[in-house]
């Protein structure tokens, strides 16, 4: 991979090493260009003044889309769309339609979708010259990572701190390599997620070059596409695809079958499967809590979505009872049928009747509003799992109030966690390492 170092200020020229070459942008550098060593590229936002150039410069320019100068210098045209990504044939054209004598052509495209990755792929093997292309933001991080897959003479970098969205550091991009494992969590929305950290802190651990990002997807269109175009080891489902994602794949296990959800893709030569660590996540929260799941335990669960299948799955393998209370009368009832428990409304459910009480609701994170069941009646004796993480839920607080035992939804985020990590590398036991970056 070849990476070229963008300046975010002039003084990140004394910190540029190990980049390939250096870009410096005259808009952030004060409209001069510092002292580089070895192979510079002189961007330009606005016209091109060519005095600003230092005496016998060698370089490249970047004249964006402005008119072409008289010099023998190598120039590259650019084109920056801030507003989405065309499709591939519009993109193609516009980098082949360059001007002959252009000696590098660039594309940099606003990505908000897997469509818009799907595109870049797919104008990438069109393009007919010597070219840079790349989505911008956190949704097209993953094509900054791809130099070769995409047929980039090189990518960009930061030094000190980002000069465009989704960008990498070059020492983050040299370590990671063209090959690098790439994983990522797809759902909306996905900001709070703190499986970055646990997932990037394992990769460091198991000395695998590799990286987890964030899709934040309005759509799921596209997505095997992506998987399979970009290489990727595998993704990782939350809310709202755990369902969705199914017609998607080429196989689920049984498990995932059963349940009617996954929350783990894994990518084995083009052949996309899905798996529901979710399970795991579970089994661990409660055995860390010292709640055992056994015949005869009785379980509330408040919540008819993915992790809630999940959840009524794994309780009922232990046999205990299982009562479904979810504002969604037709999901609630359709998870009783499918998965064998008992359902009821909002306004029949009383917590204060159960050994376990199992939030899968995203209450206290994403979204407010009543729980649907009636929690005054929490006491001592009852365990309490709340999926939600990363904050003391009101769920939570009357928990504890109530000297409940806290089952904690930061191990259940591990849990599944270091389950999907194993099934994405091989590599097993990275719960602690997991569960000490996200405390």
């Amino acid at each position: 991979m070849r990476v070229c170092a963008s300046l975010g200020v002039a003084a990140d020229a004394l910190a540029a090493g190990g980049a390939d070459l250096t870009e410096v942008r005259l808009d952030l550098t004060g409209g001069r260009v510092p002292p580089v060593t070895g192979e510079t590229l002189v961007t330009y936002r606005g016209p091109v003044d060519l005095n600003v150039l230092p005496a016998g410069y060698r370089g490249l320019i970047d004249i964006g889309e402005e008119p072409l100068p008289k010099t023998d210098l190598r120039i590259v045209r650019s084109h920056h769309d801030y507003e989405g990504t065309p499709a591939a044939d519009t993109i193609a054209a516009r980098l082949n339609g360059a001007e002959p004598f252009v000696y590098l052509t660039k594309g940099a495209y606003t990505v908000q979708s897997f469509r818009d990755l799907d595109s870049i792929f797919k104008a990438s093997q069109q393009i007919e010259r010597r070219h840079v292309l790349f989505g911008m933001g956190e949704f097209g991080a993953v094509t900054r990572l791809r130099t070769g897959l995409l047929k980039n003479e090189f990518s960009f970098g930061y030094v000190s701190t980002p000069t465009a969205p989704g960008q990498f550091s070059v020492k983050q991009m040299k370590e990671l390599g063209d090959d690098c494992f790439i994983t990522g969590i797809v759902g909306r929305p996905v900001a709070k997620s703190l499986s970055p950290a646990m997932h990037n802190a394992a990769f460091a651990a198991a000395h695998i070059p590799g990286i987890y990002l964030r899709f934040a997807a309005e759509s799921l269109d596209g997505i095997a596409e992506v998987i399979r175009e970009y290489g990727l080891t595998g993704v990782n489902v939350t809310v709202p695809y755990k369902q969705q994602i199914i017609p998607y794949l080429d196989r689920v296990t049984a498990d995932a079958e059963t349940i009617g959800a996954v929350n783990t893709v894994i990518n084995n030569r083009d052949r996309l499967s899905g798996e529901n660590t979710d399970i795991v996540g579970i089994l661990t929260a409660l055995r860390r809590a010292g709640f055992a799941p056994a015949a005869g335990k009785k379980v509330l669960v408040l919540g008819s979505g993915g992790a809630a299948r999940a959840c009524v799955y794994v309780l009922r393998q232990h046999s205990c009872r299982v009562t479904v209370a979810a504002r969604n009368a037709v999901t609630a009832e359709k998870l009783a049928q499918d998965l064998g428990s008992e359902t009821l409304t909002p306004a029949a459910a009383k917590a204060d009747d159960y050994d376990l009480v199992v939030n899968c609701t995203p209450i206290g994170m994403y979204g407010n509003g009543p729980y649907p069941a009636d929690l005054s009646g929490l006491h001592a004796g009852q365990t309490v799992l709340d999926m939600v993480y990363g904050s003391t839920t009101p769920l939570v607080q009357q928990a504890q109030a109530a000297g409940c035992r806290i089952a904690s939804g930061q191990d259940m985020l591990v849990g599944q966690g270091a389950a999907s990590f194993e099934l994405w590398t091989g590599i097993g036991k990275m719960d602690q390492v997991m569960r000490e970056a996200i405390q």
